[in-house]
């Protein structure tokens, strides 16, 4: 027994001396910080959520081509079934681009109280095996099951669990990508979707980002992205020899990010519950708004569901900001920040006009407007320790201020 033991260690102690001696300092680096700190985090992402609720509820759309949204002049894709995407029907596109595409394409009406419906059955399964859930939509989600209610050791069976415990539920199929940090786990969710699972092994995970197109990481938009192949960069790989130093002269403070995820490092927890940052609502106009009185209008309106909004967030800010879009690719935003909390409609439609004179509305017609109220109040309760500041109305005139 004894002997047995003396030799495991020695053929553990000559695995690590071997393996240490082979790897590049920057997969060594990587292996040693996660050996330390291995965590078990699942991303669950429901396949076509919305579409596929409509395609369950309704048999006739079973197997046909579908989007959700609105079926206007700038009505947008919720969500495209997977008959759709062949024709290239994708979230987001333009509802009129989406049926030239695919002309036999059937748009379905949005039915958010369901979809909310169906949400919270689903987070109740996730809530079977572990509270450390972080939600992102009604239709994904974080679990950290590193420590899990079922004492379950390996991440892949809770996945398969949770995926067939939804099917029986809600009838509705879902992707899981399992892995050692959030990075990892939301790229392997989309690895082999609809209805699959894929995991990403610690000791696989810098091959896995190597061979990934830079897109394919979280925080890559399209111009970073362009940005990063004018630089020679199109793969994990070609981004990782690329210097912290030079990273962050040209991407700022998410050029770290880039270089940590990039070596397959992310140490973001699992946060189950964020502090509210905003509330805000905002309106697309079926026609551009042009006439003074219908702009004045619309901004009354949208006070009114902002104001709705704020209650029932029960939020407290202080900074109110507006957004104009002129068209498809032009807006702007315009932003006053008070000393006193902007809660009530007497303290936000003054604002929102003052903000609204400051831009060219009389000039251009607007497509969509929308408020937000931010900086939330954290230190004062309910701001009684905070000095009010209310706001006055003297006669200026356009040339000339007085005191």
């Amino acid at each position: 027994l004894y002997f047995c033991n003396f030799v495991a260690k020695v053929q553990y102690f000559i695995y690590f001396s071997l393996r240490n001696a082979y790897l590049s300092p920057c997969r060594r680096n990587f292996v040693r910080e996660n050996e330390l700190n291995m965590r078990k985090i699942i991303h669950i992402d429901m396949d076509a959520f919305f579409a596929s609720v409509e395609q369950r509820d309704n048999p006739e759309l079973r197997g046909k081509p579908i989007a959700v949204g609105f079926d206007g002049p700038r009505g947008v894709v919720s969500t495209a079934s997977y008959e759709a995407r062949p024709y290239g029907v994708h979230s987001a596109m333009s509802m009129a681009q989406a049926k030239r595409r695919c002309p036999q394409l059937i748009v379905v009406p949005t039915h958010f109280e369901k979809y909310k419906e169906v949400s919270q059955q689903i987070h109740a399964v996730f809530h079977e095996y572990t509270d450390l859930v972080e939600p992102i939509s009604l239709d994904e989600a974080f679990l950290d099951v590193t420590d899990n209610k079922k004492g379950i050791e390996l991440a892949v069976d809770i996945a398969k669990e949770i995926k067939q415990k939804i099917l029986e539920r809600t009838s509705l199929t879902a992707s899981a990508g399992i892995s050692f940090n959030k990075l990892l786990a939301k790229i392997a969710s989309d690895m082999r979707k609809p209805n699959g699972i894929f995991t990403v092994h610690p000791d696989r995970a810098l091959d896995f980002i190597g061979s990934l197109p830079v897109e394919k990481l979280w925080g890559v938009g399209p111009k970073t992205a362009n940005r990063m192949h004018e630089m020679g960069v199109f793969t994990g790989a070609q981004l990782r020899r690329i210097s912290c130093e030079h990273l962050v002269q040209v991407f700022g403070k998410m050029g770290r990010v880039y270089y940590d995820f990039s070596r397959g490092i992310d140490n973001r927890p699992v946060v189950v519950a964020y502090e509210r940052k905003s509330v805000g609502c905002e309106r697309t106009f079926l026609e551009d708004l042009h006439i003074d009185t219908k702009i004045i209008i619309e901004l009354y309106h949208i006070v009114l569901e902002l104001v709705e909004r704020i209650e029932r967030k029960d939020f407290r800010g202080r900074t109110l900001t507006l957004k104009l879009k002129w068209d498809a690719t032009t807006q702007i935003t315009r932003s006053l920040t008070q000393e006193k909390v902007l809660r009530t409609k007497d303290d936000i439609l003054p604002l929102a006009k003052r903000l609204l004179k400051d831009t060219e509305y009389h000039d251009r017609p607007i497509r969509l407007m929308g408020l937000s109220v931010s900086s939330p109040e954290t230190n004062d309760k309910e701001g009684q320790n905070r000095p009010q500041w209310v706001e006055g109305f003297l006669p200026f005139s356009d040339d000339k201020h007085k005191r």
